[in-house]
């Protein structure tokens, strides 16, 4: 029996390489991008990763939840940086 493209991307799928990596919260990778959006000064993805992770970080947390105060503080820098890059005059 031949194999057919669907069954061939099930089997990977499957496969344990493609299980996702969890090493990282959301947010984290959310954060991770926003600061590459703004290495390549596409501000425009940089404010909408922005939004995302504003929402993620100011909902009620989870039970299990810890470090909401580093990541509010990471969302504050992220402002902060998202300004800067908006504002450069203002460098002094």
């Amino acid at each position: 029996m031949p194999v057919t493209a669907s069954s061939e991307s099930d089997s990977a799928r499957d496969s344990p390489q493609s299980v996702p990596r969890l090493g990282r919260r959301l947010s984290d990778k959310i954060l991770v991008a926003f600061h590459h959006a703004c290495d390549i000064s596409d501000l425009e993805i940089a404010e909408a990763l922005l939004h995302a992770l504003e929402i993620m970080v100011t909902r009620k947390p989870a039970p299990q939840q810890s470090g909401r105060r580093r990541d509010m503080e990471s969302l504050v820098a992220a402002h902060e940086r998202l300004w800067q890059l908006r504002n450069p005059e203002s460098d002094e």
